[in-house]
């Protein structure tokens, strides 16, 4: 179970920066509009298959993502480290993603999902450097 202060940052936030890499290693970061599916743990976002990020994530499925809330206060830093694996999205994180961005149902869109296996959430309001870690193995 993921921890409800991990849960409730991503569901504040509809921005994630996704990384992935090229056959040779060449790491590429995105910025794609989110949508936080808690019950299944899911990070939906659309890409066109041309993109490419997307290009990468069809050879390579492992990617990591941040989430982060811009400040210059550090008592309040707050941000998100992901790791995860990247799988096309399905009629649900159609819907999930929809319900988030109503404009998205008019326009042909593919429909990406995050699957976590890695969790961090630095959260500098419940004390500095305070760390909080989901891992899918434990």
């Amino acid at each position: 179970m993921v921890d409800k202060r991990i849960v409730d940052f991503i569901k504040r936030h509809h921005v994630l920066t996704l990384a992935t890499t090229s056959g040779d290693g060449v790491p590429y970061c995105a910025a794609c509009f989110y949508a936080y599916d808690k019950e299944r743990n899911r990070l939906i976002f659309t890409s066109d298959d041309s993109t490419r990020h997307a290009q990468e994530m069809l050879r390579n499925r492992t990617v990591a993502c941040g989430i982060t809330l811009e400040t210059r206060i550090v008592g309040k830093v707050q941000g998100a480290q992901i790791c995860g694996t990247a799988e096309r999205g399905n009629d649900e994180d159609k819907r999930v993603y929809i319900k988030r961005f109503p404009y998205a149902a008019v326009a042909p869109i593919n429909i990406w999902a995050v699957v976590p296996t890695f969790i961090k959430l630095t959260d500098n309001t419940l004390g500095f450097g305070k760390k909080l870690i989901w891992n899918s193995q434990e």
